[in-house]
């Protein structure tokens, strides 16, 4: 192998750099892990740590559970060990781990028993894994233990195993992450055993658990679960260790699979025989196929045993063509496969002397890996009749060679006089490499032979004949050929190499067009039509979406035209993929009749629909059989589902806020309307009970002025239900104001007439321009505003001090303000007065705050309804000053 081929991966080399720099500066994670409880994790991790202290290492027991077993509480004799914190939780005291007295300590080790642990509600963290991590990013090193059965990827098999759903997980990245993982391993008689003898749980709970979780079907599973998490584990590390030294030679360390694939019929057998053996080895396996040019119903047969491999459990690649046997063993080597399966040829023994045969090359550079070579059993399947279309293909490409051929001929004719022989081989080149470029490989072959015979005939002494008088031209003619062959097969390489980047490349950017324009959207409506648009552009298919309705039943999403596209029985497959989570229809191996392809979108939690495509020509069928095509629709989909997942997820949460703001909404109002109303209801029935305590013994002043408190506090409770009601109504959009144009003075006449007693001690200037036009609103309603603007500034400025009204026209909107020469507003934000239940209290003007700090509420809530705006600002030298913008264009009618 060549020493460029040895030379590390500088990003590879990079990546472990940064881990090495990552783990200097992060604490080290030593995990024991075992297949059940009992097994003797625990002891296991003390029996580490003693022989640590007596090296002489700063130890500290975080905290270690024994659970009474006396030969593990023997081990913690003499240790350093941190005390327990005690939490209180529902009046009852509970011990956790001290998390920050462990970091104020800062031990060289630290023991942290259990990591699945739930920690007691109040603790900094809800997760004793999350208390690892914190340390671990503090730079401490910590041991820790765990049962398989609570890593987060296990879960669902667990339960299905075992049928106990296990509460306590750990995501997998904490394994990932440990710097060791040591197996605590323990037969399952043995633990049986154990757990019979009281050294797993107390009597009454070992019974139970022996009959349950601790059966000895359970117990092997778990166990087998433990060797394979740890041996994936370690498995993870030599890959990464591979890739970080750039070894290319194969590690054997766990078996993996590869079946070659082809257009051949015998192909099938070979997947089905892989699959075999894969079982039988229980490894993982890939099956690829080299694309070489397209060959008609040829690659359809290779797409169909690709996908028959898929649907067996496979991984599927497609590497573009080139050398077959060095691509097969480039990417054996880059997945660490150990055996390759592939067939027997069924060429003729003198092609193989011509051309060389594959299986033999890929023999000689296997070197360390397996080479299984089967012989295919023909299916029967009688062989495609060629395409008339392929041999008139290859006229067209060696005529097109003819002609280049011919035209370098003619430009060496008209160079001959003037150059050496030498330069005319150039020409000759230049033209075997275009051909190459443009032509398949065999129209450069044939160009290359001609070029040399052109060559000979035309311009080597004597001219006009094959003669050669000088046998040195025949070394000449030989490596012309040679050269120009070999330039043909880079070309043809290049070309290859420059097609699959431009292919990536292209799908690297049509999806991340896709994503781009997902993230630009918002709502079910616009992402799904996003996702419609780029989908049955880049594949050429009619895609529509299905979405659930509230009975669980799809229905088409948004466009009723999809509903021809769709009939009764597509319905059907549609619902099967929402309801199995599995594609269906075209190119699967479920419901395969159909004529369009269903796949579902994955949410979260759920499935959140289907996407359906319906090629619109064969070449669009095709595509969808094509592996990296399909990869490529399956990330598009999932992009998709993503996004809409995202807006379901905004789209409830917003829900739920809104939930929690009208709850927070119903508790402020009862709060406050409870309060409020106590007031006046007390002083109406005080009164009450006081015209009926006196009877006709209360003088007739007496009587008229519990009369009057009666009448004034029922006024009062009138006026607060009432702008209670009236700003629900507004902000809930109950009310929609009915806009047309007014003079503005016909409003501000008529509230100054309605506060006449009001405003009677205090002189009010109203300032409006002749040339004011009238202003659209909701004359009702504005002129509540402007009661409660000057019946607020009445309230709050001494008696005697003036009250102005001035209005103006700026950019097209009307600015009223009304100012007042008080005290002032209060100190802080004065936006806030506008919220509900704010008093703006100014009791130097000599006046008690009686209001609700509902009034300017309602007074934003109305000028906003106009689409205006409302602001409050100290006004000078003294006094407030409340500003209203209001537009002059009535927004309905635009």
């Amino acid at each position: 192998m060549r020493d460029e081929d040895q030379r590390p991966d500088p990003d590879a080399l990079l990546a472990m750099v940064r881990r090495e720099e990552e783990g200097r500066r992060r604490g080290q994670l030593r995990i024991f892990l075992g297949m059940a409880p009992g097994v003797g994790k625990t002891y296991a991790m003390l029996e580490a740590a003693r022989a640590k202290m007596a090296e002489g290492l700063d130890l500290l027991a975080g905290i270690v559970e024994t659970h009474g077993r006396e030969e593990t509480e023997a081990l913690l004799y003499e240790m350093p060990s941190l005390p327990r914190k005690q939490i209180d939780y529902k009046g009852h005291p509970l011990e956790e781990f001290d998390l920050d007295e462990a970091l104020s300590r800062r031990p060289a080790l630290i023991l942290v028993d259990e990591l699945a642990h739930t920690n007691v509600p109040g603790s900094r963290h809800p997760k004793r894994w999350q208390d690892v991590e914190e340390l671990l990013e503090n730079g401490l090193n910590v041991w820790t233990t765990l049962n398989v059965q609570h890593l987060e990827s296990l879960n669902d098999i667990v339960a299905q195993i075992t049928g106990v759903r296990v509460r306590e997980t750990v995501p997998d990245a904490v394994l990932e992450r440990a710097e060791s993982v040591i197996l605590v391993d323990l037969p399952p008689e043995d633990l049986r055993q154990r757990l019979s003898e009281g050294k797993v749980y107390l009597p009454r709970q070992a019974e139970w658990a022996g009959e349950n979780f601790f059966r000895s079907g359970n117990l092997s599973a778990l166990r087998e679960l433990a060797l394979r998490s740890t041996a994936n584990r370690v498995n993870t590390e030599v890959l990464v260790y591979r890739q970080g030294h750039s070894i290319q030679t194969t590690w054997p360390t766990a078996e993996r699979i590869l079946v070659c694939v082809g257009p051949s019929p015998t192909s099938a057998t070979l997947v089905r025989a892989a699959k075999r053996l894969a079982d039988g080895l229980h490894a993982p396996w890939h099956a690829l196929y080299i694309q070489q040019q397209p060959q008609g119903e040829l690659t359809e047969r290779a797409l169909a045993n690709l996908s028959l491999a898929r649907e067996l459990g496979a991984l599927t690649h497609v590497l573009a063509g080139g050398d077959v046997a060095r691509l097969i063993v480039g990417f054996a080597r880059q997945h660490n496969v150990t055996r390759i399966v592939v067939g027997k040829p069924l060429r003729r023994r003198f092609t193989d002397l011509l051309r060389g045969s594959p299986v033999d090359q890929l023999v000689r550079l296997s070197e360390e890996i397996d080479v299984h070579v089967i012989k295919g059993q023909d299916t029967g399947t009688p062989r495609a009749a060629k395409p008339q279309a392929r041999p008139r293909h290859r006229l067209k490409d060696y005529a097109a060679a003819l002609g280049v051929v011919a035209a370098s001929t003619a430009a060496c004719f008209a160079m001959f006089p003037y150059f050496e022989l030498a330069n005319l081989i150039m020409v000759y080149l230049m033209g075997v490499m275009a051909v190459a470029f443009w032509l398949p490989r065999r129209a450069s072959a044939l160009a290359s032979g001609l070029s040399v015979l052109a060559f000979d005939f035309c311009f080597v002494p004597p001219r006009f004949s094959f003669a050669v008088t000088d046998v040195a031209y025949l070394v000449t003619f030989l490596v012309m050929f040679l050269v120009a062959l070999v330039i043909s097969g880079m070309a043809s390489r290049i070309k290859a190499q420059a097609d699959s980047a431009g292919q990536l490349e292209r799908q690297a950017s049509e999806l991340s067009g896709l994503s781009r324009h997902l993230a630009a959207n918002r709502g079910t409506a616009k992402l799904v039509q996003v996702a419609r648009n780029h989908i049955a552009a880049v594949f050429g298919c009619k895609t529509f979406v299905l979405l659930p309705s509230g009975s669980g039943k799809l229905e088409t999403a948004f466009m009723p035209s999809d509903e021809e596209l769709i009939s009764s029985k597509d319905h059907g497959v549609a619902q099967w993929v929402f309801d199995n989570a599995n594609p269906a229809g075209l190119s699967t191996q479920t419901l395969a009749d159909s004529e369009i392809l269903f796949l579902p979108l994955p949410g979260a939690d759920e499935v959140l629909g289907v996407i359906g495509l319906k090629p619109q020509d064969e070449e669009a069928r095709d595509g969808l059989l094509l592996p990296d095509r399909r990869r490529l629709l399956d990330a598009f989909v999932h992009q998709a589902a993503m996004a809409l997942d995202v807006d379901r997820l905004e789209e409830k949460a917003k829900a739920t806020l809104m939930e929690a703001e009208r709850e927070k909404l119903r508790s402020a109002l009862l709060s406050t309307v409870t309060h409020d109303f106590k007031t006046p209801l007390a002083a109406i029935s005080g009164s009450a009970e006081s015209l009926m305590a006196l009877g006709e013994s209360a003088s007739p002043e007496v009587r008229r002025a519990l009369e009057e408190n009666i009448a004034a506090e029922a006024s009062r409770l009138e006026r607060l239900a009432d702008n209670l009601l009236r700003i629900a109504a507004l902000e809930s959009g109950a009310v929609v104001p009915e806009l047309k144009p007014v003079p503005l003075e016909e409003v501000i006449g008529s509230s100054l007439a309605r506060l006449e007693s009001t405003l009677a001690e205090h002189p009010v200037r109203v300032d409006v321009p002749p040339d004011m036009p009238p202003i659209p609103m909701d004359e009702v309603l504005m002129e509540q505003v402007f009661l409660n603007l000057l019946e607020n500034a009445a309230k709050y400025t001494p008696a005697g001090t003036a009250i102005a009204i001035l209005a103006d026209v700026r950019r097209g909107e009307a600015v009223i303000e009304v100012r007042d020469n008080g005290p002032g507003l209060p100190p802080g934000d004065h936006d806030r007065l506008f919220e509900r239940y704010q008093r703006g209290d100014r009791r130097d003007a000599g006046h008690a705050a009686e209001g609700y700090g509902l009034g300017l509420a309602i007074c934003k809530a109305v000028i906003k309804a106009h689409g205006g705006s409302i602001t409050a600002r100290d006004n000078a030298p003294t006094g407030a000053r409340f500003t209203m913008t209001l537009p002059l264009h009535d927004g309905h009618d635009q």
